[in-house]
Order: structure tokens, then sequence, then C-alpha cells
């Protein structure tokens, strides 16, 4: 359940049901012909679907992320390293003040995998509360089916393609796009890396059938609630 349509009180029934909620965080950066919000449409959708069934509160999702490599992109927005790390580490405390013990933080973003090493961090610092880190998009079962549909899947190509993320003015084009040397993209500022790969595509199909899309999204919606399931650590006395 989205925590935008519940009221302070609902919050404090639902925390003594359940311990466990949900942070999605995406990222609002170029994906080609894709949204900008791809990131976030999709952590936060995965998010929702994966709870609702569970009646786990979902928050709503962090919309910016670490995506300094695309800013020569219009649209794009990054966050400083530190202001990613302490608007996380705001958030977390807040949730924690609320009652919430089992957070899992479900990432859309690659550029935010520093956020798994903060998690570790915050745990050491609060003692009692016990937090998951998510990519859902490579989970190990939803990875391997981008795997067994097309191994090209990556940024702004088929596998961020869903019709929750696409725009109605802005077709994918027919034909494949060719790979670029990732090796070069990581070692380039953003200009260059706007040169080298063009619309922003990283390669690979722009599209594959809604079959195909729904049967990957069903098991990375699956995975999240797997990982909202547990085993989740029981707290000693002693760290609470």
């Amino acid at each position: 359940m989205k925590l935008s349509d519940m009221n302070w009180r609902d919050v404090e029934a639902a925390v003594a049901r359940d311990p466990r909620c949900i942070l999605p965080v995406g990222s609002t950066e170029q994906h080609a012909q894709l949204s900008l919000s791809v990131d976030s449409i999709l952590a936060e959708r995965v998010s929702q679907e994966a709870a609702e069934p569970l009646n786990i509160p979902v928050y709503p999702v962090v919309s910016y992320g670490l995506a300094p490599y695309f800013t020569a992109f219009p649209g794009t927005v990054s966050l400083r390293v530190e202001t990613m790390m302490a608007l996380i580490r705001d958030i977390v405390a807040s949730m924690r003040r609320s009652g919430f013990k089992q957070i899992l933080i479900v990432n859309a973003h690659g550029g935010n995998n520093p956020i798994g090493a903060l998690s570790q961090e915050l745990m050491a610092d609060f003692g009692d509360v016990s937090i998951r880190f998510h990519n859902w998009w490579n989970a190990p079962r939803t990875w391997a089916k981008v795997q067994e549909l097309d191994p090209t899947g990556s940024h702004a190509n088929w596998m961020e393609n869903y019709p929750w993320t696409r725009l109605p003015h802005a077709p994918a084009p027919a034909e494949s796009k060719t790979l670029f040397d990732f090796a070069m993209m990581r070692a380039s500022p953003p200009e260059e890396l706007r040169t080298l790969i063009g619309d922003g595509a990283f390669g690979g199909p722009y599209q594959r059938s809604d079959e195909d899309m729904l049967a990957l999204w069903k098991i990375g919606v699956e995975e999240v609630r797997e990982a909202l399931g547990g085993p989740w650590p029981e707290l000693s006395a002693k760290d609470a």
C-alpha cells in the first residue's frame, strides 16, 4: 500500500502489525526515447506490486540519484554522493523513528549502488534496524531471464522498455544499435560520453514484445516480494 494513501494513524497501525516497509529508489536521467523517469517508475511500480498482497507500506520513490555521467543530456539530475547518502540516511532514520525495523530499499538505478554500503553503515550505527538493499533488475532470477531473452539487455534498450516507461510521441527505433565500448564510456567525461553514445541507449534492440516484458516483470515482482519476506534477523534485546 502506498504511504501517500495513508495518514499517520494508518502508519501507526501498520507498524503495530508488521515492522516492514519499502523505500523505492530511482533516478531522473536520459533513457534515449524513453521517459527520463524510467528508473523511478520501475522502482516504485515493482515495489507497489510486490507489497500490495502483504499490506506493507511503500514510501514515495526517491526520484533523484547518482548519474554524473549523463549530465550532458538535458533533463538529467545528478545528486552528489554526499547529498544522496545524507538523504537516504535521513529517510531511514525517520522510518526507524516511525517504528519500522525491517526496511527493504528497492533500487532501479545502477549508479545508486553506494546505498548498499550505506545500508551496512546505518545498521552499525542504529543497531536495532535491518536493511536490505535490492537491485530489482539484476536479482538472480530476473537477471537470468534477461540473459535468456537477450544478453544485450542494458541501459535504455529493450530491458527498460515497458508499456509504462514509453512515451506515446517517441516510438522506439526499429533497428538495433551497435554496442559500444563500455571501458571507453567509464573513462569519458559527460560531453564526450554524449558524443560517444548518441541517443543515450547502450546498444542492442530498443524493444521486445510486451509478452516478453511482462514475463520478465512478473519475475522481478516475485523477487522483490521474496526479498520483503526475508528471512530477517531476530534482533536481540541488547541491540534494541
